[in-house]
């Protein structure tokens, strides 16, 4: 796809500063889970009460399911993070994070009605910190957050120069 949207400097920066404070926000969360030796999503999932509920509850009684799902939460975490921390696939990453944190919320969305058994962080209706960093990550996805002060600018230039020598 080709870009051709002129940024001003602050845009570019805003667009960097998101991209790297969601990144290291995921990345911790991925890091912060490896570290802690019994750390499960089942807690989690178990907690889920609306639309994912049955799919959470199939996960939480199939093990080896849930050793998966765990494996990808902490590294899909890290990489994501990674990634966007270093411009590199940055749409990609920005895409998965959007869908992974969809998925977070799904599960248990601050919804009238719904009460969780685990203590949250502040107090939520409808939104939640979790759907307003989907929603960044997927405006990360929608701009060439990665073009510019990125691996995703050399990566492109590179295949840029290629492209051209074969043509």
């Amino acid at each position: 796809m080709k870009q051709n949207i002129n940024l001003i400097p602050l845009q570019k920066f805003v667009l960097i500063a998101l991209r790297v404070l969601i990144g290291w926000h995921l990345l911790y969360e991925g890091i912060s889970k490896l570290l802690i030796s019994d750390w499960s999503s089942a807690g989690f999932l178990s907690e889920s009460k609306w639309i994912l509920k049955g799919f959470s509850g199939w996960i939480v009684s199939n093990a080896g399911v849930l050793n998966v799902v765990d494996f990808m939460n902490i590294w899909g975490l890290m990489a994501i993070g990674v990634g966007l921390i270093i411009g590199l696939f940055t749409r990609t990453v920005a895409i998965s994070g959007t869908i992974m944190l969809l998925l977070y919320y799904l599960n248990n969305p601050p919804l009238i009605g719904l009460e969780y058994t685990l203590p949250s962080e502040g107090s939520y209706l409808i939104v939640s910190k979790t759907l307003i960093e989907a929603a960044a990550l997927f405006a990360l996805a929608v701009f060439p957050a990665g073009s510019f002060a990125g691996l995703d600018s050399i990566r492109r230039r590179f295949r840029f120069r290629n492209h051209k020598k074969e043509a």
